[in-house]
């Protein structure tokens, strides 16, 4: 499959969530920082991936946001869960560029990608995994 990039405003509406994997992947070369930290999920029948930049371990972001990441096996799936993705709002003091996907049946947040005070000298990525916020967990422990 090919692999595309996507933007986060693309997602932004109504969906099913069916999947969520958090984890890394290895270092380009020597010289980076840190292993990126990967959110991959299926939404809609599809594998998105959030990879990060790690920058310096002081500042990172949001490297990459593509479809169909090659090698990507999303191993924790559950049934449908109806979501409503928007665009995180931005704090008195933070600029933000953040997906968040809402239950839509309680109305909280499963999961949050993307990058936080982005106008800031200390950008942060966000790779956010809430299952338990998930209507279906309701009273699971």
């Amino acid at each position: 499959m090919k692999q595309e990039t996507v933007t986060l405003e693309s997602l932004i509406g109504k969906h099913f969530l069916s999947g969520v994997e958090m984890g890394s992947m290895p270092k380009e070369n020597e010289y980076d920082y840190a292993d990126p930290n990967t959110v991959d999920f299926i939404l809609d029948g599809k594998t998105y991936s959030a990879i990060e930049d790690p920058n310096d371990g002081y500042r990172s972001c949001m490297a990459d946001f593509v479809v169909n990441r090659e090698g990507v096996k999303v191993k924790n799936i559950f049934p449908k869960v109806a979501v409503f993705c928007r665009m995180a709002d931005d704090g008195e003091y933070e600029t933000n560029d953040i997906l968040e996907f809402i239950d839509m049946v309680n109305g909280k947040t499963v999961l949050r990608i993307g990058t936080a005070n982005t106008e800031d000298y200390y950008p942060c990525f966000i790779g956010t995994w809430t299952p338990e916020n998930l209507n279906v967990n309701k009273g699971k422990t």
